[in-house]
C-alpha cells in the first residue's frame, strides 16, 4: 500500500492559506532532495551517470537550483526551458536539448549555452549546419524512434504513431554523416513511454539501447559516450499502486550494461537519464478549497481550483488522489464529482469518488475560508506546468515547503492585470 500523506496539519495548512489564498501549489524541499538523493545513490553502479531533469514536469528555476545541487542536470524543449536551466545554474552539457520540428533560435540558444543537441530527425543534420554558427557542435546526439519493435503507452501512443525519433535505418546512417561533417562526440537517446510502472518495461529499453549502441560501433565505427535512457518511468497515482524501486532499476540495468556493453568495448559507456514524473511528482500537492455542493443526478464539490490548474484527469481521465486535511480518519462515507468552474463538463478533478462529508464555503457565505481544504496528491509533475488560461482563468501560485518548516512563494498566483498584459490597446482605438 501506498501511504498518501500531506506534510502540514490542518492548522498549519490554515495559517498558510491567510497568507496564500487557494487555490496553490505546495512543493516539499526536504523529500526532494531526499529523493534525487536515492537516485544519484542508486545509479552510481555505472562508470558515468547524469540524470538530466524533464524540465518540462516542473519549470520552476527555484526546484532546478535544488536539484542542481543534488547533481541533477537539465532536459530542454524549448527556449524558455533553455533559459530556465540557464537561470537555475545549470551550464554546458550539464543541459541536452530535445526538441522536435525545432526553429533556428532555440538551436541557436542551446549551441550558445554549450548544451549537448538532441536531434529528433535526419533532416535536421543539416539544417543545424546552415543554420549554426560556426557550424555543427563537437558532441551530437540522436534521437531513436524504435516504431514496431518497442510498445507504448496511453499517454505518449505507439512509437510507430509518434513523431518523435530516427529509424534505424537512419539512425545508422545519421551516425555515418555526421562523423563525415566532424563531429567527433556522441550521444544515443529514445523516450518510448510515459509514467510506465512497469520495471521489466524499463529493462527492455535499456536492452534495446544497449544492443544498439554495439551495432552502430560495429556498422560505423563510433564508440559513443552515452546512452540517454529517456525518462517515463511513472509513480503510484492510486495508493494501492508501488513505486518502481531505484535500486532495482539501476541495478537490472547495470547487469544488462555487463552482459552486452562491456564484452563489446564499451565498458565505458556514461548513462543518462530524463526523468521528471518520479524525481518531483510525488512531492507536490495541489490545496483547494471546497466552495460549492450541487446535488442533482450526482452530488458534485465544487473547488476555487480548475483544470486550468491541473489538467491530467481532464486530458487523460488520470486518477489523482484526494484527501480532506482534518479529516483523514473520517469515513469515506459520500461520493462525489470533484470539479471546477471551467465551462467544460470534462473539468472534474474526480469522478464517483468515495470521501468524507466535505463542508463547503457556501454553506457559510458569512466566512468564505469555512470551507473545508482538498488536497489533491501527487502533483509534483506536469501539474502547474500544463496551466492554461482558457475562460480566462488565472493559474495558480507555487509554494515551497522548505526543511525547518518555513514556506517561500517561487511563483506568485496570475493576476487579471497579467492576463492582460499581452493586449494591444492600439488595437481597440482603431477599430474604433
Amino acid at each position: 500500500m501506498n501511504i498518501k500523506n500531506f506534510p502540514l496539519s490542518k492548522a498549519q495548512l490554515d495559517g498558510l492559506a491567510e497568507r496564500y489564498p487557494t487555490p496553490f501549489y505546495l512543493y516539499d524541499e526536504k523529500a526532494l532532495r531526499e529523493n534525487a538523493r536515492r537516485i544519484i545513490k542508486a545509479f552510481s553502479v555505472f562508470p558515468s551517470y547524469k540524470e538530466h531533469f524533464a524540465v518540462k514536469a516542473l519549470p520552476n528555476p527555484v526546484i532546478l537550483k535544488i536539484l542542481a545541487a543534488e547533481g541533477f542536470g537539465a532536459d530542454c524543449s524549448s527556449l524558455a526551458e533553455l533559459l530556465l536551466s540557464d537561470m537555475a545554474g545549470i551550464k554546458g552539457e550539464d543541459i541536452i536539448f530535445t526538441a522536435n520540428e525545432t526553429p533556428a533560435r532555440e538551436y541557436a540558444e542551446a549551441r550558445k549555452l554549450g548544451a549537448i543537441i538532441n536531434l529528433d530527425d535526419f533532416t535536421h543534420i543539416e539544417y543545424l549546419e546552415r543554420i549554426l554558427e560556426p557550424g555543427l557542435p563537437d558532441l551530437i546526439s540522436c534521437r531513436y524512434n524504435p516504431g514496431p519493435l518497442k510498445a507504448g503507452n496511453a499517454i505518449i501512443g505507439k512509437p510507430e504513431e509518434a513523431k518523435y525519433g530516427f529509424t534505424r535505418r537512419q539512425l545508422i546512417e545519421g551516425f555515418r554523416l555526421l562523423k563525415r561533417k566532424g563531429v567527433k562526440r556522441f550521444g544515443l537517446h529514445t523516450m518510448v513511454a510515459s509514467n510506465e510502472l512497469s520495471l521489466d518495461y524499463h529493462l527492455e529499453t535499456g536492452r534495446l539501447l544497449f544492443d544498439l549502441a554495439v551495432e552502430i560501433k560495429n556498422k560505423t565505427g563510433i564508440a559513443l559516450e552515452f546512452v540517454n535512457l529517456g525518462g517515463g518511468l511513472g509513480i503510484p497515482y492510486r495508493p494501492e499502486q508501488e513505486a518502481v524501486s531505484w535500486e532495482a532499476l539501476a541495478g537490472g540495468l547495470r547487469k544488462l550494461y555487463d552482459e552486452i556493453l562491456t564484452p563489446a568495448g564499451l565498458a565505458g559507456l556514461a548513462i543518462h537519464t530524463e526523468y521528471g514524473r518520479p524525481v518531483t511528482g510525488p512531492y507536490g500537492w495541489l490545496v483547494a478549497r471546497a466552495i460549492h455542493k450541487k446535488e442533482i443526478y450526482r452530488n458534485y464539490i465544487g473547488l476555487d481550483a480548475s483544470m486550468a490548474d491541473l489538467m491530467r484527469p481532464a486530458l487523460y481521465g488520470a486518477y489523482h488522489h484526494i484527501t480532506i486535511p482534518g479529516k483523514e480518519n473520517a469515513p469515506a462515507a459520500e461520493t462525489y464529482d470533484v470539479v471546477g468552474s471551467l465551462c467544460e463538463n470534462n473539468d472534474k478533478f474526480a469522478v464517483q469518488r468515495k470521501l468524507p462529508k466535505i463542508a463547503v464555503a457556501a454553506e457559510n457565505p458569512a466566512d468564505p475560508q469555512s470551507g473545508d481544504f482538498v488536497v489533491i496528491h501527487d502533483a509534483g509533475a506536469h501539474g502547474r506546468a500544463m496551466g492554461f488560461n482558457y475562460n480566462g482563468k488565472l493559474r495558480c501560485g507555487e509554494l515551497l515547503l522548505r526543511p525547518d518548516g518555513s514556506v517561500l512563494q517561487i511563483r506568485r498566483a496570475e493576476t487579471i492585470d497579467d492576463y492582460f498584459a499581452t493586449l494591444e490597446p492600439g488595437a481597440l482605438k482603431e477599430l474604433s
